[in-house]
């Protein structure tokens, strides 16, 4: 049965399905998701969270790794063949090729256990969020948070209203990145999306167009809180709700 902590308002509470079999982790989790006036769903099994994924469409799943019946990454990517909903992926496991190889089958976002639960409502919020704004944002609404904005009709940056100079990759990466804001995307899918297979290592280009990108859109690029590193993995937007 779903419960929820949030009062009756005009729009329905979001639904989160966690699967995970560990009862003392599905606690902590419902804790932390009906603090913040979700519902939630909960299955112990890749098999039963597949039915409530398909029955009850939720806005967020919370995906264990080591599931009993099935391997947690397998279980996303079955999900990927119908549904966009964010996932977010738990695991035990700190192997970056582990947490890459999650992130191509089709998961948002990871936590590696044990986690905090306010790190834990930081990730669901955010993954909600992108979910509120539906698969894709219109192109005519530019992104504006802090004082600066992204406008993607006219492919322009700015900050306090002085514009912003970016080069055309700088930009390709930049939208890519703000598109999928929330979501962590790997080395090798932010590589594909700007440049090809053929020029090299991805780790190294990006390296050098994200430190670019930093020293033109962050306040203090040294310590980026807009293009979050995920050590070993890639990157992620970190937006605020837009203004």
């Amino acid at each position: 049965m779903p419960s929820s902590s949030g009062s009756a308002s005009a729009s329905p509470a979001p639904v989160v399905l966690v699967i995970e079999d560990e009862p003392s982790i599905r606690s902590i989790i419902r804790a932390a998701v009906e603090s913040e006036g979700s519902v939630i769903y909960e299955a112990a099994t890749a098999r039963t969270g597949l039915e409530l994924a398909r029955s009850h469409k939720p806005s967020l799943i919370v995906l264990d790794l080591g599931l009993p019946d099935a391997d947690g990454a397998l279980v996303c990517a079955k999900i990927r063949e119908w549904s966009a909903t964010p996932i977010v992926v738990l695991s035990a496991r700190h192997d970056e090729a582990e947490k890459v190889r999650l992130l191509d089958a089709g998961a948002d976002d990871y936590l590696t256990k044990p986690f905090s639960t306010i790190e834990l409502q930081a990730r669901l919020r955010a993954q909600l969020r992108r979910a509120a704004m539906g698969p894709v944002r219109g192109g005519d609404v530019p992104y504006a948070f802090d004082g600066l904005r992204i406008d993607l009709v006219s492919r322009t940056v700015s900050r306090d209203g002085q514009p912003i100079h970016v080069t055309p990759t700088e930009w390709e990466l930049l939208r890519t990145l703000v598109t999928s804001a929330g979501r962590t995307l790997t080395h090798q899918q932010l590589f594909d999306a700007v440049w090809s297979r053929s020029h090299g290592d991805a780790q190294q280009y990006l390296r050098v167009y994200v430190a670019n990108l930093r020293r033109k859109v962050e306040r203090d690029p040294i310590r980026p809180t807009l293009i979050v590193t995920e050590p070993g993995v890639g990157y992620r937007m970190s937006l605020p709700t837009a203004e």
